[in-house]
């Protein structure tokens, strides 16, 4: 049958992610097998250490092929990092005839965008339409069939670091890997957990990384404003680690098991002690305490993403509010926090919009894979379908192999040994979490 395999590289700050996919015959995305593995050498979605990145990027792949059964070649790759940067800008051309104006001739005005001069050390990324003059009449959305002596566009041009962009393709290349396009992370995860009514109403996507927090902004089913924030997931838990005086490990169990993004929805008494390290005494660490910290940072998070709504213009015109994705969206009572920040209607996206209903889509429907999913979907667009023997494809799913446990510098029986709530001092023995933290090194 006539198909096409894409596969999304997601280079996250906390993650590296692959996923192999395919459309199936309704036109849904069909999961032939993924790849995660800890990112190692990436700091705020920008390449720190290229030859720790690549060998992420082989574990995540060498998985991801062992549960597809596909030998990965090419690969579509996502982008972040505090670098990104965007501006709007008009251009108009004359035309030397009254023709009908065609799509090639459209393309052709967008690629010319492509090559304006932008700042020293930069390289355009995208040059997004956001609509079209012609002879003066604006808010035309495809001029396509239209005639005029006159065709101007208004564009949303989005930019990266030179720098930035390069060692992000060493790294693909040194893995071995043909990078076949570059996408802004955001407009990936929008196409992963949005859908045609949320882009007409307007909404506000907003993804929580581990480094960065990326913003998407779209009104009338046309991109208005795209941003990325410096500060991610990973802030939360430096805050946790300071604030509680505890290791890395300890401060991101935290706030992955118990941490709230509302200090409020946690009681007084409910302590949660952790051992100490090489006989020293156990920490007691106050649950709303734990909150509170966790609650200041979000908010400084979501401050940053209200200015950046309404530096967009678009404040009052999201009908569809913000739409929350990424491992941050998984922060209990976010959701909530974030209502009160913006004043906007608020939801957790999830990335199985687009999704076929199958065993091996399941792990993939959480909004940590959504930028990988969204990449899977824009390499899927713009590939043309081709002839795919189906005898190269491995339908099931293939166990996951399990990895070596190292040896944890943490001492004790548990990470948590004990958590006490209210006045019945419920004890809740973890004994598994020292082989979790383990298993996330």
């Amino acid at each position: 049958m006539k198909t096409n395999i894409v596969v999304g590289l997601d280079i996250g700050t906390t993650k590296i992610a692959v996923i192999v996919a395919r459309k199936n015959e309704y036109g849904k995305i069909e999961i032939l097998g993924h790849g995660n593995a800890p990112s190692a050498g990436i700091m705020r979605g920008s390449v720190m250490n290229i030859d720790k990145t690549v060998e992420s990027i082989k574990t995540s792949v060498e998985e991801a092929e062992l549960r597809s059964g596909i030998k990965i070649k090419e690969v579509y790759v996502g982008i972040a990092g505090q670098h990104i940067k965007s501006f709007q800008r008009r251009s108009e051309q004359i035309r030397t005839n009254e023709e009908e104006i065609t799509q090639v001739e459209v393309e052709d005005f967008v690629e010319l965008m492509k090559k304006i001069q932008v700042e020293p050390g930069e390289k355009i990324l995208h040059v997004i339409p956001q609509e079209f003059i012609i002879d003066g009449i604006s808010g035309i959305k495809n001029p396509v069939g239209m005639s005029g002596s006159t065709l101007a566009a208004n564009f949303h041009i989005i930019t990266g670091q030179t720098s930035a962009i390069k060692n992000i393709m060493r790294s693909v290349e040194k893995a071995g890997l043909v990078l076949k396009d570059l996408i802004l992370e955001p407009l990936a995860s929008a196409s992963a957990v949005l859908d045609d009514k949320d882009y007409l109403a307007g909404v506000a996507l907003v993804d929580i990384g581990g480094g960065t927090t990326d913003i998407a902004i779209y009104h009338e089913d046309v991109l208005r404003h795209t941003a990325v924030i410096a500060l991610g997931g990973n802030i939360i838990t430096e805050d946790i680690q300071g604030g509680c005086v505890i290791i890395e490990p300890q401060a991101k169990k935290l706030k992955e098991k118990f941490g709230s993004a509302l200090a409020s929805e946690n009681k007084e008494d409910a302590i949660i002690s952790i051992p100490g390290l090489r006989g020293r005494p156990p920490k007691e660490i106050s649950l709303k305490n734990l909150s509170g910290i966790i609650q200041a940072r979000m908010e400084d998070i979501l401050e940053n993403v209200l200015y950046e709504i309404k530096a967009s213009g678009y404040e009052k015109k999201l009908i569809g509010g913000v739409v929350l994705t990424g491992g941050g969206s998984l922060l209990r009572h976010v959701s909530q926090l974030t209502e009160f920040v913006t004043h906007m209607d608020t939801r957790i996206g999830y990335p199985n919009e687009h999704l076929a209903s199958s065993e091996n889509n399941e792990p993939i429907a959480n909004p940590i894979f959504a930028t990988g999913v969204g990449l899977v979907m824009w390499g899927l667009d713009k590939e043309m379908p081709v002839e795919i023997e189906e005898e190269t494809i491995v339908e099931e799913t293939i166990e996951e192999t399990p990895r070596k446990p190292k040896k944890s510098k943490v001492q004790g029986p548990s990470l948590f040994s004990k958590i006490s709530l209210g006045f019945g001092k419920i004890t809740d023995v973890l004994g598994d979490f020292m082989n979790e933290i383990e298993d996330d090194k």
